[in-house]
């Protein structure tokens, strides 16, 4: 009988040899190993950048807003150093950093709330100090005690005000009429 070489089938269609096969295998899972490494550092890497960046953000959030109070603390600085001013000089003076801190307020978007007589009240705008009895309609501003003060659409203080409330007469007639006095369905 003819002797037959012993080969493995792949090799003798023409394949790599299992070796070869295994030592192709193990490069590419180390190579893909490394691309993963690879990956994993660099969103590590971008983590920490962004961590940094968002520190920095918070720590300088009003860095624009501080510097446009700057000419405000100026003003007033000079105004307390000028000794011999005249009242209508500081008058003047106190204007004109008035109307500087104003700018540098509307600049960082800071708008004030500002209710006039007869403007219905707003409970997430205004804050009701005393109710007092008025010819205005129930539950509208009578007066401002003082100004309150949003950012955007957040509020940041609100306005303190005096509301207008029912007379004796009106609280006697819906009382008989059997309606709740305490109702805010008006209030709309």
């Amino acid at each position: 009988m003819p002797e037959e070489s012993v080969q493995p089938k792949e090799a003798q269609n023409g394949a790599k040899p299992l070796e070869q096969q295994l030592a192709d295998a193990q490069a590419q899972v180390e190579q893909q190993r490394d691309a993963m490494l690879r990956a994993l550092a660099d969103a590590e890497n971008a983590r920490k950048r962004f961590q940094t960046e968002a520190a920095n953000a918070q720590k300088y959030a009003l860095e624009r807003f501080a510097e446009s109070l700057l000419p405000v603390m100026d003003s007033l600085e000079a105004a307390l150093a000028n000794q011999e001013a005249s009242p209508q000089a500081l008058r003047d003076g106190v204007q004109l950093t008035l109307r500087q801190l104003g700018q540098a307020l509307e600049k960082a978007r800071i708008q004030p709330i500002a209710p006039v007589p007869g403007e219905r009240f707003d409970p997430y705008r205004h804050q009701a100090m005393a109710a007092v009895e008025s010819d205005s309609d129930p539950n509208t501003v009578v007066a401002t005690m003082q100004k309150g003060y949003q950012l955007h659409d957040r509020v940041l203080r609100p306005a303190l005000v005096t509301v207008a409330k029912r007379g004796e007469g009106a609280t006697a007639a819906v009382e008989k009429a059997g309606a709740n006095p305490i109702s805010d369905t008006d209030l709309d």
